[in-house]
């Protein structure tokens, strides 16, 4: 998560790639909340999550997990809780927020590579903050070289792999603040970005990049062009692939294809000319609309456009049924599919966030996304993803829901 907001008072809480030459060729062709600890009264839980199928399975299984956020004791306990024997052989896709020192990511992925056979990773945003480190790291990005480094030392894979016919492929990536194309809700006072989102101040970049523009999101969307030969070598003998990022891909949600008709004089008779025309809506579907969340700004800070080009890439424009993406950083337990991609969210989040049962999850995690060859066949209950289930989007709605409305007043 990356907002640290107190709605009741609005008080804040406290080898790389060439990216001119990429930005020049991916120009994007359009252009955490943290809640008051009295607040007790909101209505909005989820229900619980089955346990994953955990019974012995023959063949590869693939469990899922992200923001574990061990910096705090409760997770780092949580994480070293986890069985010894029981997934000795299986796969783990951890999609980012591990920690945010160093020491606390080294110790959580040890852990999780001992406990488990293989261990996959993309970095999120607090694993690339760079302010309560005992070294100075020169900016974020020197970080992540480090932690690349250090995943490498420990086994930890970072690039695409196949492991029993299974394409198993991680995907870096950043957020931007024009993935958000849904109308914001009028006349309220919402803190900036700047103000809520810890990342201006606790990332540090090189002046060419920037949490303002799109230009980390190409830039970490470029470290995936090195793996290109090794995804095209999936694509071809894979039947079944997983993608994983840390942050939210955007989709396509609509596309309508129309006609229009009109006449031309050719001499002495009329041509009849039919013009087709492919139009795309955009719809932000992994995440809850504006008005109910408590941060309403939330989409401007979570996801890429480039990501999901990079995922329909991967995956094919139509998906299907082999086709599974895996996230986090939203905190939003999730599982749903949506033009034929299963998207899955698995996350640990705070622990005040499991305590209020709103986010997160400690008694079914990690999730198990495929076993026995094949993906799971259950969608799991998570809250948003059943309510979209059965009820529509309406972002042009702008209207409060109850829950948000009590802690904003009308300017």
């Amino acid at each position: 998560m990356v907002v640290g907001f107190i709605p009741s008072c609005l008080t804040l809480s406290s080898q790389q790639p060439c990216l001119s030459n990429y930005v020049s060729k991916h120009i994007l062709p359009i252009p955490s909340t943290e809640y008051k600890r009295g607040v007790r009264t909101v209505c909005i839980t989820r229900p619980p999550v089955a346990p994953s199928s955990r019974q012995d399975a023959v063949g590869l299984r693939v469990f899922v997990l992200s923001d574990l956020h061990t910096d705090y004791a409760e997770n780092m306990k949580w994480v070293k809780s986890l069985s010894t024997v029981e997934y000795r052989r299986d796969v783990l896709l951890v999609a980012g927020d591990v920690a945010e020192t160093y020491n606390n990511f080294i110790l959580t992925m040890s852990i999780l590579k001992d406990r488990f056979e293989y261990v996959f990773f993309v970095p999120g945003n607090h694993d690339l903050w760079c302010r309560r480190e005992g070294q100075d790291y020169l900016n974020s990005l020197e970080k992540l070289n480090k932690l690349i480094d250090a995943c490498r030392t420990l086994g930890v894979e970072i690039n695409p792999k196949v492991i029993e016919d299974l394409g198993i492929v991680p995907l870096f990536s950043w957020y931007h603040e024009s993935f958000d194309k849904e109308k914001d809700i009028p006349n309220i006072r919402v803190p900036s970005l700047e103000m809520a989102c810890k990342d201006f101040y606790a990332c540090k970049w090189p002046r060419e990049l920037s949490s303002g523009d799109a230009s980390l999101a190409l830039y970490f969307d470029a470290m995936n062009e090195r793996n290109q030969n090794v995804i095209k070598e999936i694509q071809t003998t894979c039947s079944q692939i997983i993608t994983f990022s840390h942050f939210v891909p955007r989709d396509v949600i609509v596309v309508v294809e129309a006609a229009i008709m009109y006449y031309r004089w050719w001499w002495n008779y009329f041509d009849v000319i039919v013009t087709r025309y492919r139009a795309m809506n955009w719809g932000q579907e992994l995440c809850p609309e504006k008005r109910m969340l408590f941060y309403p700004k939330l989409p401007k800070i979570i996801g890429s456009d480039c990501l999901e080009r990079r995922i329909r890439s991967i995956h094919g424009a139509e998906g299907g049924g082999s086709a599974c993406h895996v996230f986090g950083h939203t905190h939003f337990c999730w599982d749903a599919v949506v033009n034929g991609i299963r998207y899955v969210q698995a996350p640990l989040a705070y622990p005040r966030e499991r305590k209020r049962r709103m986010n997160g999850g400690e008694n079914w995690l990690p999730f198990c996304i495929y076993s026995q060859g094949k993906f799971s066949d259950k969608i799991s209950p998570c809250y948003w993803s059943d309510y979209y289930s059965l009820n529509p989007r309406t972002p042009h709605n702008t209207e409060l829901a109850p829950w948000v409305s009590r802690f904003y007043n009308k300017t």
